[in-house]
């Protein structure tokens, strides 16, 4: 004898069910998915002002996140478009865009930077600022196989002496020297600014640095610190971008094709 319950098994068809059940699962875990990766980068902004570039699903509510110093960010954090000093080539979408001021300082492609926190980054173990000068950080020193680059002349890729090294800033959780701190030349301002290292070659018998990405004369408009003996997140980024910009910008040959 058939009961009712083992009738109505008898006609449905399990693996079908499993199938369906996965592809509503599938389905969404992708919504959930692309619902989350709008926490960062949004809103997106079309290539025509006034038009939403954002895309389906909509922005997810704000989480919040707290972070080791103790302090809350939110994400999605509701930021505005930001506003470059760019005008398109050519009147479509997509088409490129050429600087219409100084592109390594206002940012523009290879220099472009993100809107980091304007605070130190600070080491896991102490909570102080983990990128430092030397003169700072007294239980640190250079390595005695390495030179000592303080004194060096810096020249940029022009060959024009743009200032000279007078200390080293070191990562206190990496253990590597992260910039080198140029006091420039009369000339130039006469200020101290930042050099990263990856973008340096040394001279050792010359005693001398050569920057390959600016000129010297392009010394003068690093961006500067607002504390002499730390440097913020977004600090970091404009200098870094600055001087990455310099490798298509620095002069007008850079961004001329090669062919």
């Amino acid at each position: 004898m058939i009961t009712g319950s083992a009738s109505f098994l008898a006609n449905i068809d399990v693996a079908q069910l499993a199938i369906y059940a996965f592809w509503l699962f599938f389905a969404a875990l992708v919504w959930w998915l692309r619902r989350e990766d709008h926490r960062e980068g949004y809103p997106m902004v079309a290539d025509y002002p006034g038009q939403d570039a954002r895309e389906f699903p909509q922005m997810p509510p704000a989480k919040h996140f707290v972070m080791g110093d103790g302090s809350t960010i939110a994400a999605p954090r509701g930021e505005k478009a930001e506003v470059f000093a760019a005008r398109q080539m050519l009147p479509w979408p997509g088409a490129p865009f050429e600087p219409t001021g100084n592109p390594m300082i206002d940012g523009i492609g290879p220099a472009a930077y993100a809107q980091r926190h304007d605070a130190p980054e600070l080491a896991y173990d102490d909570g102080l600022p983990k990128i430092v000068p030397l003169r700072t950080a007294t239980d640190f020193f250079l390595s005695s196989e390495d030179p000592d680059p303080r004194g060096y002349a810096v020249l940029g890729d022009d060959g024009v002496q743009a200032g000279t090294v007078v200390d080293a800033w070191i990562d206190r959780s990496e253990y590597i020297v992260r910039y080198l701190e140029v006091e420039t030349t009369p000339e130039f301002g006469g200020r101290r600014v930042l050099l990263p290292t990856h973008f340096v070659t040394f001279r050792t018998r010359l005693r001398q640095i050569g920057c390959y990405a600016i000129l010297g004369r392009q010394f003068a408009d690093v961006p500067a610190l607002k504390n002499t003996d730390s440097v913020t997140s977004l600090e970091e980024d404009k200098i870094v971008g600055y001087y990455g910009g310099g490798l298509l910008y620095a002069t007008p040959k850079r961004m001329a094709p090669v062919l």
